[in-house]
């Protein structure tokens, strides 16, 4: 178990549990802005709308000039507590929810990942059903015992309400809608809070109809990704949907517009 000294004490950590899972209302979603570093995370912070911090997994990685698949525990945590010591900066430790993406959760470090951003100050974390971009799927109920262990942790380090997105790939690996509201379902019966519906990077992600299914098939209970020139944030919510998150959009276009300037520079 983690031995990472405590950032907030868990009563307080409780009651920001409870106020980010009560953010998930399906038709009146929580919106949140990925971020990846100390910086990223002061410009969501500054914005008065923000109402919880979210980290990015490939973001983080591309940020260390490595691949998503290979961000280790450690650069994943390393990268974390850079992110929590600029929101304790900004005076937000005990005002602002934050929440992991902790990809499929290390193997058999679950455990250890889980205690690990909780005393680093977490109240959520994201966990994904795939060992690897377009990789082999994890057998739903093993996937299912896994959100609860994730859950049992947070109990244990004191932490109530824990928020787990559970987050399938069903789709991206060539599985159905049908195959991604079943799997879905098991991880709400086992504790998670939402389940975030990857449509996956080659195509431009989940269609209207499709996000339509998954609205209906899980009670609303979805995350989805906002992507450039699909639906909006209002679309979205007026599907149903209850948690928007953008991944590494951000990041993204920090990077273009970087790019941009350093030609606009260059030539």
């Amino acid at each position: 178990m983690s031995t990472t000294p405590r950032a907030i004490d868990s009563t307080t950590q409780s009651a920001l549990a409870k106020k980010f899972k009560e953010l998930h209302i399906p038709g009146s979603p929580i919106f949140l802005t990925n971020v990846w570093d100390a910086p990223s995370a002061s410009l969501v912070l500054r914005n008065p709308k923000t109402k919880a911090i979210a980290t990015a997994s490939y973001a983080i990685a591309a940020t260390n000039g490595i691949a998503d698949d290979d961000l280790s525990l450690e650069d994943s945590v390393s990268a974390l507590f850079k992110i929590t010591q600029q929101i304790s900066r900004d005076g937000k430790t005990h005002e602002i929810p934050l929440t992991v993406d902790l990809q499929s959760g290390y193997g058999d470090r679950l455990e250890e990942a889980v205690a690990s951003v909780i005393r680093l100050g977490a109240v959520g974390i994201n966990l994904e059903d795939s060992l690897s971009f377009g990789g082999n799927l994890i057998e739903a109920d093993a996937h299912a015992v896994r959100i609860k262990k994730a859950i049992e942790v947070a109990e244990r380090e004191g932490v109530k309400d824990f928020v787990v997105n559970a987050r399938t790939d069903a789709i991206v690996c060539g599985k159905s809608v049908e195959e991604a509201i079943a799997r879905g379902k098991k991880y709400l019966e086992a504790g998670a809070t939402t389940v975030f519906v990857w449509g996956g990077p080659i195509r431009p992600g989940l269609r209207d109809a499709e996000i339509r299914q998954l609205v209906e098939g899980l009670g609303g209970r979805i995350n989805v990704k906002l992507n450039d020139g699909e639906l909006t944030v209002k679309e979205l919510a007026e599907i149903g949907v209850a948690r928007i998150s953008m991944g590494p959009g951000l990041w993204k276009v920090a990077m273009i517009e970087t790019e941009k300037k350093i030609t606009s520079l260059l030539g």
